[in-house]
């Protein structure tokens, strides 16, 4: 058998790289040093990266992600990363901090739909959810609590929490006939308590003062005025969205109407989960209203004007 040829069709399909093991290529060395791993791990030390020892391995990086980030990031990139498939996928943000950390945020076990060991999960949108919660704490126990989950959070301060390998299915926006948002979706919920009472706790504990959305419609419906998100959430979720756009290819588009404008209300697309970019809640059901008001056509521009990095994952 060819194990080179082996391992690289292996990789393609499943989603690893000779980095797991420490090599750079798919060769002899590479061989080797599966095998070592294999044999300290208590399996047939045949050099392939089987269902087997993908699956061990997998657990593995995911249970202490943290220690496995990149030497090789790109430098305008920083040293902040998100996680697909137990890879590294650069994100320009100083604040990201993931599952593992000492202040990360985890999805527990029976929250999601586990697709660790299965052959690489290809997402085709993004979901942005409001919390109606008064931080990215408070959010990751009410999810947990509630047995949903999501991939991201953003908290007040502009703090992205990753909660879950965006590998895993997350259940954050489906409905009962598509399931759509979840099979090919990845969602963040963006701290914001949304009634207007809540104001005095955001000043009251250093914060400042939220925005006020006055101006938005969905459902064909102008909504009362709610609390916004501050702009340093929005810059937060501008840089999760390129780092998404760059390592899943997701396009920066977002649903239309009839008339080429944003959709404000559910588009069947999204409800069936065939949409390819960047949506809300309330694309998928009238039962939603989350992310009302949130300026998707000016925000995307505003990324798809920003230089691209060159990606290096690992």
């Amino acid at each position: 058998m060819d194990k080179d040829f082996y391992n690289s069709s292996s990789a393609a399909s499943l989603g690893w790289n000779p980095a797991w093991f420490g090599c750079d290529e798919f060769d002899v060395n590479l061989v080797k040093a599966v095998q070592k791993w294999q044999k300290k791990n208590g399996l047939t030390a045949d050099g392939l990266v089987g269902p087997a020892t993908y699956r061990r391995i997998w657990t593995e990086r995911e249970a202490n992600i943290s220690s496995y980030k990149s030497r090789r990031h790109v430098s305008t990139s920083g040293d902040k990363h998100i996680v697909h498939n137990g890879s590294f996928i650069p994100i320009e943000w100083n604040n990201v901090i993931l599952w593992d950390e000492p202040s990360g945020f985890k999805s527990k076990k029976g929250c999601y739909t586990d697709y660790s060991g299965k052959p690489d999960r290809k997402p085709t949108f993004f979901v942005n959810h409001w919390d109606v919660c008064l931080s990215a704490e408070s959010c990751a126990r009410v999810l947990n609590n509630r047995k949903v989950s999501v991939h991201f959070l953003i908290d007040n301060d502009g703090t992205i929490f990753q909660m879950l390998d965006t590998q895993h299915k997350a259940w954050h926006a489906g409905i009962p006939r598509f399931e759509g948002g979840n099979t090919k979706g990845i969602g963040v919920e963006i701290s914001n308590a949304y009634y207007l009472k809540y104001q005095d706790w955001y000043v009251n504990h250093g914060f400042g003062e939220r925005p006020i959305q006055e101006n938005a419609w969905v459902h064909g419906k102008k909504l009362d005025p709610f609390l916004d998100f501050y702009p340093v959430q929005l810059e937060a979720l501008k840089a999760l969205w390129k780092a998404i756009h760059i390592g899943h290819g997701i396009p920066l588009e977002y649903p239309k109407n009839s008339n080429g404008h944003i959709e404000t209300g559910v588009h069947k697309d999204c409800e069936r989960g065939k949409f390819h970019g960047f949506c809300n809640h309330y694309n998928f059901t009238k039962s939603k209203k989350d992310c009302a008001g949130l300026d998707l056509p000016n925000l995307l521009n505003a990324v798809k004007n920003e230089p691209i990095y060159c990606m290096d994952t690992e």
